[in-house]
């Protein structure tokens, strides 16, 4: 048994008995997953080989997940899995980007080894890495199944964190202030962006004081002046800052892939009125949000508070507020489920964290301010201690 598990074999139990819960509700009676994510969640599988096809597959009747990848992968999951030797299935070599030959076929074997073939078999059909290939090769080799969209479901078992996981998560704030101020102080006139941009990646990597950090499931987002009004541009390669820059900063902190994601500001000199006002509009709103965040609210109460704290100002936002974060890997560390926006009626409860992003991206300029919380039995929690305005250098 893997000796990195970085929770006991007792949690991931409860996760896969969670997962099979939402599977009978689901009516799914085999579950397919893809992401790597919820490898993760469920087995503890932790490795940079998600671009080949890889995954586990789920049975109601059945104990333990079974891994399937690649061969040389297969180490990996002996090393990082609570998963017993028989449950851990690589495939041959020839499997890997051969026209001619596909892994969902080798996935059918599976299932049909076990007999499941006529079973009603989830898959994560709208995510980065399950294709239309892995569908179409499938149904061919499985006609006798019924496939129904399971995208979703171990996402929203994901959604309230443990305690455990509630721990990785502040660690990861503490990174993430870190990081955040190590950025502040590379942009400063005269220094390379990308030199900036290195200092960052080196502070999420190597953490503060004993907590070490991880990859980033997100580049540093970290572009200047006009590049501020567009969402995710990262820095320019060989341009200096100078005096009069506007400088968005979008980072993380990371532990054991767990994200705390903050958003900043940074100006090198004397702000404009205009850009002071936004801020200033933006950090009101913020702060009324979380005022007003706990549980049994919903998601598009939260933003309906948020649109009316900002009532009368100039700022406008027609994206989402906000979404849920935590384990994850590239390229994003949201978890796809909770956005806080019209419309999405899921119910806050505590132990869930959500990333109160109320990016402002105007048609010459940008400006972030936003908050990663966890909600908790009277209220919100903020993770991270930063402060919210314009960061003058």
């Amino acid at each position: 048994m893997a000796d990195t598990l970085r929770f006991e074999v007792s949690e991931y139990h409860e996760r896969l008995r969670k997962t099979k819960e939402r599977m009978l509700r689901e009516k799914v009676e085999v579950l397919i997953v893809s992401d790597p994510a919820n490898m993760n969640y469920l087995t503890g599988y932790d490795g940079w080989s998600f671009y080949v096809h890889q995954g586990l597959v789920i049975s109601l009747d059945y104990d333990e997940p079974i891994w399937f990848g690649r061969g040389m992968d297969a180490n990996g999951a002996k090393l990082t899995t609570w998963l017993s030797g028989d449950n851990i299935r690589p495939y041959e070599d020839d499997y890997v980007q051969n026209v001619f030959k596909h892994p969902m076929s080798f996935v059918a074997d599976i299932v049909r080894e076990k007999g499941w073939d006529r079973r009603h078999i989830g898959v994560e059909m709208d995510n980065y890495w399950f294709t239309g290939k892995c569908l179409e090769t499938l149904v061919e080799e499985l006609p006798q199944a019924e496939f129904q969209d399971a995208t979703s479901l171990v996402n929203w078992v994901r959604i309230v964190k443990s305690a455990r996981e509630i721990e990785y998560i502040r660690q990861a704030a503490r990174v993430c202030e870190h990081v955040m101020q190590t950025a502040v102080d590379s942009v400063e006139a005269g220094r390379l962006e990308s030199e900036a941009a290195a200092n960052v990646y080196h502070a999420v990597v190597r953490g503060v004081g004993e907590l070490t950090g991880d990859h980033p499931a997100i580049f540093p987002i970290m572009p200047t002046n006009e590049r501020t009004s567009a969402a995710h541009l990262g820095w320019q390669p060989d341009r200096k800052y100078e005096r009069g820059d506007l400088v968005l900063l979008e980072l993380c902190g990371v532990r054991y892939r767990y994200h705390c994601p903050l958003s900043r500001t940074a100006y090198i000199g004397d702000p404009p009125k205009e850009l002071r006002e936004i801020a200033d509009a933006v950090v009101k709103g913020v702060e009324e949000t979380l005022s007003f965040v706990r549980p049994g609210v919903t998601a598009e109460e939260v933003e309906a508070r948020w649109r009316q704290a900002i009532s009368g100002t100039r700022v406008v936002k027609p994206s989402r507020l906000g979404y849920a974060f935590g384990l994850n890997y590239v390229p994003d560390w949201g978890e796809h489920t909770i956005s806080l926006r019209s419309g999405d009626k899921t119910i806050l409860m505590p132990g869930m964290t959500i990333h109160l992003m109320p990016g402002i991206w105007l048609d010459e300029f940008g400006f972030e301010c936003s908050e990663p919380i966890l909600v908790t039995d009277g209220g919100c929690e903020t993770l991270v201690s930063f402060p919210r305005r314009i960061l003058m250098k």
